[in-house]
């Protein structure tokens, strides 16, 4: 998979496809805020949740391996206790480039991107980002 080294940047290519990791349909959750954002915008976005068939409607994922088409950005919103299990799950499918939303990063969090070479963002919203030129 191409790695850039500016997800923001990759964020504004045509036809980026993100997977949002704890998405939900669970309005008051930003899983579900940030998953119907990106959807609304016009990005492709895949719905990665074990604990449900779908999200907005759409087919949601058990597991970020089940995507057929390997997303470019991964978004990340779940605690950083599962977020660390997503992340071995990305090394397994040599996807690099990782968003992780406020509250899903811890300092084993950040050890974990930096050791196994992640291209990564964090601590900055994907909603606000997409907005931005």
């Amino acid at each position: 998979m191409m790695k850039m080294e500016n997800l923001v940047e990759l964020l504004h290519e045509v036809n980026v496809t993100v997977a949002v990791v704890g998405a939900t349909d669970n309005p008051e959750k930003f899983g579900s805020v940030i998953y119907r954002d990106l959807k609304r915008k016009g990005f492709t976005v895949f719905p990665v949740n074990p604990n449900r068939s779908t999200v907005d409607g759409d087919h949601a994922f058990d597991s970020i391996g089940e995507i057929s088409n390997p997303p470019m950005i991964v978004n990340v919103v779940v605690p950083p206790e599962v977020t660390l299990d997503v992340l071995t799950q990305c090394l397994d499918f040599d996807l690099v480039n990782i968003w992780l939303q406020p509250g899903s990063e811890s300092p084993k969090v950040m050890s974990f991107l930096r050791e196994n070479g992640f291209n990564y963002l964090a601590n900055e919203c994907i909603m606000v980002r997409s907005r931005l030129g």
